[in-house]
């Protein structure tokens, strides 16, 4: 499975992954996928919102196991932060048949799209839109870099964007969702341990900075003269890391996107994207406040004006506490519990179903990137954790 998967969506340079929604990398994506289910017998299907579904016995008949992930990346991302879910998933059930579980309960596997946002800005579009997290007007104004909007995406992709919406009624037929994904840091390669259980997701968010200045002609005109929006967002940066370091929590500025954007040109427009997480919605509130305080003393400074627009919001996600013992009983409870700064489909579900997350260990801490990796030694330790939660929960 995994020689199969790893090739799709590969830059040839970068050697990182490009796997964006509705393209032509997610469409050979989806159609691994619906490989895969063929192959075990399973029946395949696409949900409103885009979604796959690889069902193990009656989707109507409710109270369902669901486990999988995403299979698409950020810009350049590792072949391990989504795709090792959906493939551990796959091994799980074949492991799960050959030990002769008898199921209990209806299966299913799942391929959330879009949940990275690389394409439109906005993570886990699938899961949001069936939660009802992102509304149907609202999806309809995202666009992608190009100004394609992503009904315009999915219909190219033949997929219906009349369809999307809230799903309450495939959500009620769930009983839990466990989601398996690569740690994305260092607590399992410090701790020793090949496998862990998530305690919660910090509160995160995303908020785009636009600073307007005036164009003009780098060579003649007098830094006295400049109304240069490029010098407050680089100290916007700056400061980004200070408030982000005095409050124990993280932000980054990794977008941005300038006009005219010419060598010669000082920049009428700068945008920057803020991705800014924390412990604790109090210290992420100060972060980000003190980032737009520190931007808007400078861009007063700098005759240059500052719009913020807050793009996306998650508070603070705390796994359901009894499924989360639960996995931690079927796998003898020793297995560590850990926070981790990075959102998921699993983390956008919790409001409507119960959900768990099994992380495994990454030696690096690297993702987002193509050095991101996992021994096979520890996916291995992955699948049959992942099986032996799914027959304590699905075979009872």
């Amino acid at each position: 499975m995994w020689r199969d998967l790893l090739p799709i969506g590969r830059h040839a340079d970068t050697r990182g992954y490009r796997r964006f929604a509705w393209t032509a990398a997610d469409r050979d994506c989806r159609a691994w996928f619906e490989a895969q289910a063929a192959s075990r017998g399973l029946t395949c299907e696409i949900d409103r919102n885009g979604n796959q579904w690889a069902w193990l016995g009656d989707p109507l008949a409710g109270d369902a196991v669901v486990t999988g992930s995403h299979l698409d990346s950020v810009p350049d991302g590792g072949a391990f932060d989504g795709p090792l879910g959906v493939v551990s998933s796959f091994a799980a059930l074949d492991e799960l048949r050959r030990r002769g579980a008898e199921f209990t309960r209806p299966l299913a596997i799942t391929n959330f799209g879009d949940e990275e946002g690389a394409r439109f800005g906005l993570a886990c579009v699938g899961s949001r839109l069936a939660a009802g997290q992102l509304t149907r007007e609202k999806a309809y104004e995202l666009r992608d870099a190009d100004g394609v909007t992503l009904p315009q995406a999915m219909e190219a992709a033949g997929h219906d964007p009349g369809a999307i919406g809230a799903d309450p009624e495939r959500l009620a037929r769930i009983g839990a969702f466990v989601e398996l994904h690569v740690e994305q840091g260092r607590a399992l390669d410090l701790t020793g341990d090949a496998v862990g259980i998530a305690s919660a997701i910090w509160p995160h968010g995303r908020w785009r900075f636009d600073f307007a200045g005036e164009a003009n002609h780098a060579g003649t005109t007098r830094l006295v003269d400049r109304r240069d929006p490029m010098l407050t967002y680089a100290e916007t940066v700056l400061a980004a890391r200070r408030e982000a370091e005095l409050a124990g929590a993280v932000a980054t500025f990794g977008k941005i996107s300038v006009e005219p954007n010419g060598v010669n040109a000082i920049p009428s427009l700068v945008r920057g994207w803020l991705d800014s997480r924390a412990p604790d919605l109090a210290a992420l509130d100060t972060v980000v406040s003190a980032v737009e305080q520190a931007a808007r003393e400078r861009a007063e400074r700098d005759g240059v004006d500052l719009t913020v627009v807050r793009e996306s919001f998650t508070p603070v996600i705390e796994f359901e506490h009894a499924l989360r013992d639960e996995l931690n009983k079927i796998l003898g409870g020793a297995v560590p519990v850990l926070g981790t700064g990075a959102g998921h489909d699993a983390g956008i579900l919790s409001g409507s179903i119960p959900t768990a997350m099994l992380f495994v260990r990454n030696p690096t801490g690297v993702s987002h990137s193509p050095a991101e990796s996992a021994a096979e030694d520890d996916c291995v330790v992955g699948v049959v954790a992942l099986a032996d939660v799914l027959e304590g929960l699905a075979c009872r």
